[in-house]
């Protein structure tokens, strides 16, 4: 069945993470597309009560097509590490929740103490998920989904991207994705790859 076309105009990306919001920005640059935020319009995110990236993601993007009117992209994503069962996964930005707000380094720190508790020795292999969804007022949306496979790693390496990027080595690579630029960082991960099918499905 062939996909909807976003057909130009204003699209509203639906999320408060300013890391998320930049590379959506430079991966949609060249499309020439009029690019909003839900903070530019004073919304709220919806709470994530879906059990999965998908749900989630469809939830946020509905929530801001509708409340906008204008089609709108969100994005939701985490880290699954093998050794714990697929933990974080959906309750990824959860981890890095404590006193005075959110705080990935805190994140990291809890993924890896609980690494080394397994007892497991390394690699410890582990990927990113990403699922996007872009919704219309009108309740159409369209669904796409991509990974980025790799190791944990630990010390943290870099001081680029956002996130869990300074303990994500790609595979194949020697850098973490936090030492790497954003060009580098967008041919490899796992929103680049959700991104990439979502183009070429609803942008040609």
């Amino acid at each position: 069945m062939r996909r909807r076309q976003f057909q130009g105009g204003d699209l509203v990306l639906a999320t408060h993470n300013r890391g998320k919001a930049e590379e959506l920005v430079a991966l949609l640059d060249p499309f020439g597309v009029s690019v909003f935020s839900a903070a530019d319009f004073g919304l709220d995110a919806p709470e994530e009560t879906e059990t999965s990236f998908v749900g989630n993601a469809r939830l946020k993007a509905h929530h801001v097509a509708k409340a906008t009117n204008r089609p709108a992209l969100a994005d939701d994503s985490g880290v699954e590490i093998d050794v714990l069962n697929g933990a974080p996964g959906i309750y990824t930005a959860d981890w890095a929740e404590g006193p005075g707000g959110r705080d990935f380094l805190r994140a990291m720190q809890k993924a890896w103490e609980m690494i080394c508790a397994t007892g497991a020795k390394p690699p410890y292999l582990g990927r990113f998920r990403c699922a996007l969804v872009l919704a219309w007022p009108d309740g159409h949306e369209e669904v796409f989904e991509g990974k980025a496979e790799g190791q944990l790693v630990w010390p943290l390496r870099g001081k680029l991207g956002h996130g869990y990027d300074p303990m994500f080595q790609p595979l194949g690579y020697d850098l973490t994705f936090a030492e790497m630029s954003s060009s580098q960082k967008n041919a490899l991960s796992h929103r680049a790859a959700a991104f990439r099918e979502l183009t070429a499905e609803c942008f040609t």
